[in-house]
């Protein structure tokens, strides 16, 4: 600090901070500004309903909001036997006697607020804050209310055997590639991620569900230690929150849905994951590295995660 005008240090610190808050703000208005369509029910209308013979009573868009008056509606009342048979990941029925859940706020350990703010409790079921969906009950999700997930998207620069960016024909941009898993339960292709437990950080959420379907590190006998430190250099950096709220699934319900934290990670060298190597595990059929594109066809939100992270780091789309 010897040397530094007072002055200069306080104008420096200014300007490090009003570039701080800019960012900070460009990064929520983005944020905000993908909303919409996020929350836009079409995954989450769709049967019968994943795992079950169970169809859901029909929903037209101008209906699935709750401010519609519909008094016809009828939803279809279902939870899996997974479900019911309760699991530690799982919520009891509301019928059973002690349980009494705090919405809207953390429950012990179990993480009942919603991103998407305060949402409404209608003769002690949660209601969905995005609208109708054609089922009650739970279905295949754990908790009444919202159910947490954490997505990380890992990503590189596609390069060719001379180590150059490659970039695509037509739109002259470099093709950036992100780590792909195929869902066992539907078949259809992901981002790596899962639920956050209870108690659990979202940052240990986003490293544990990373290594478990894309390392498959419940399968390893140790980590050795070139691998762990190249995940922990991955995921120690700056990284891109690229999304936190609600996600059109094709598991939600009425009372149960899924709302998630997408951030990615960016090896932008390759040094750090070209040494890596990718073994499904866990929930993943297969996985492999996918080069991101307009065509792309995946699980829930994620095409628009993606397409988030493309335009953020300005690869092609």
């Amino acid at each position: 600090m010897a040397g530094h005008p007072p002055t200069q240090l306080i104008t420096t610190a200014s300007i490090t901070a009003a570039v701080a808050a800019l960012g900070s703000f460009l990064l929520s208005y983005w944020c905000r500004s993908r909303s919409p369509a996020m929350t836009t029910h079409v995954k989450a209308l769709t049967s019968p309903y994943p795992g079950s013979k169970v169809d859901r009573w029909p929903v037209p868009q101008e209906k699935v909001s709750w401010s519609e008056d519909w008094p016809e509606y009828q939803p279809v009342e279902y939870t899996a036997p997974s479900v019911l048979a309760q699991p530690a990941w799982a919520d009891p029925p509301q019928s059973n006697e002690g349980f009494s859940p705090q919405y809207n706020a953390l429950d012990g350990q179990v993480q009942r607020t919603s991103f998407e703010g305060t949402y409404k409790v209608m003769d002690g079921s949660p209601r969905n804050p995005s609208g109708r969906t054609g089922v009650i009950g739970r279905g295949l999700l754990g908790r009444w209310g919202p159910n947490h997930a954490a997505d990380p998207i890992i990503t590189r620069w596609k390069r060719d055997a001379a180590g150059e960016k490659v970039m695509h024909p037509e739109s002259g941009k470099p093709l950036l590639q992100f780590v792909a898993i195929q869902r066992k339960d539907c078949g259809q292709w992901a981002i790596p991620g899962g639920m956050v437990d209870p108690g659990e950080l979202v940052t240990a959420t986003l490293r544990r569900e990373f290594c478990e379907e894309a390392l498959n590190s419940l399968e390893s006998t140790g980590e050795e230690k070139d691998t762990e430190q190249r995940i922990q250099s991955l995921f120690s950096q700056q990284h891109l929150a690229v999304y936190r709220g609600y996600v059109d699934d094709p598991r939600n319900t009425d009372n149960a849905w899924m709302e998630t934290q997408a951030v990615n990670y960016h090896d932008e060298t390759g040094h750090i994951l070209d040494k890596l190597t990718l073994q499904a595990g866990d929930d993943a059929g297969k996985v492999q590295w996918v080069d991101m594109s307009s065509s792309c066809s995946l699980y829930a939100n994620h095409a628009q995660f993606i397409q988030i992270v493309a335009e953020k780091r300005g690869a092609h789309w």
